[in-house]
């Protein structure tokens, strides 16, 4: 039976533009999101992307115009980064059991610096009208993988889930969620790896997938 994808969305129309930069524009993005992983949206400026990046602060403002502006477009471009790598993992797994595992290990096995740029993409949405709905957007297109294979799995008879497929894709990527805030903070609890059993336990049980299903051991 022919795989079930979720249809991706039309992208939500960002009113903010480029200016200018060419390729050197990617390199400058990647020192923005450096430098807001560690001082937040609210104290990431010119001055600390030129140190860090090595940019007069005069070419950063005419490649973004404003503050706000170059570090709502990092946040953009890395979150934009995020969904075509899920995409990538998607792609490479046809067994829907084995692809759900190695999406989640993506989220829960992700560095540092994309869970801080994440957590800061979340709260500048919170404040900002434009940020939110391309917020939502992102959140449709990165939940769309996950969901699939939900579905795939139940189409092939593979998963015999006790809850619809919307539902499990929503408590999946909640705890996902829930881990890089703890991470984020620090917290020594709870620890990935035994996070990472209770929940694919836990998402077995709920999908159905019966222990003579692919283990679920992670190797790298």
């Amino acid at each position: 039976m022919p795989a079930s994808r979720e249809p991706v969305p039309a992208e939500v129309t960002i009113t903010r533009r480029r200016r200018a930069g060419g390729e050197k524009r990617s390199a400058v993005l990647d020192a923005v999101a450096d430098v807001l992983a560690v001082r937040g949206y609210e104290n990431t400026r010119f001055a600390d992307v030129s140190a860090a990046g090595g940019v007069a602060i005069s070419t950063l403002q005419t490649y973004f115009g404003s503050r706000e502006d170059m570090v709502i477009e990092a946040m953009r471009v890395f979150t934009d980064r995020e969904v075509d790598a899920l995409r990538a993992v998607s792609a490479a797994e046809a067994d829907p059991w084995r692809r759900l595992v190695a999406l989640a290990d993506r989220s829960l096995h992700n560095s540092e610096r994309t869970r801080q740029v994440l957590v800061e993409f979340w709260r500048s949405a919170m404040r900002d009208d434009e940020l939110r709905a391309y917020s939502a957007e992102v959140q449709t297109r990165y939940r769309a993988p996950f969901l699939a294979a939900v579905r795939e799995g139940v189409e092939r008879g593979a998963f015999t889930p006790t809850h619809d497929a919307e539902t499990v894709t929503d408590l999946l990527l909640s705890a996902l969620a829930g881990l890089i805030i703890f991470r984020v903070q620090r917290e020594p609890r709870p620890m990935p790896a035994e996070f990472r059993d209770v929940l694919l336990a836990q998402l077995r049980l709920t999908l159905g997938v019966p222990a003579s299903a692919e283990p679920h051991t992670r190797t790298d």
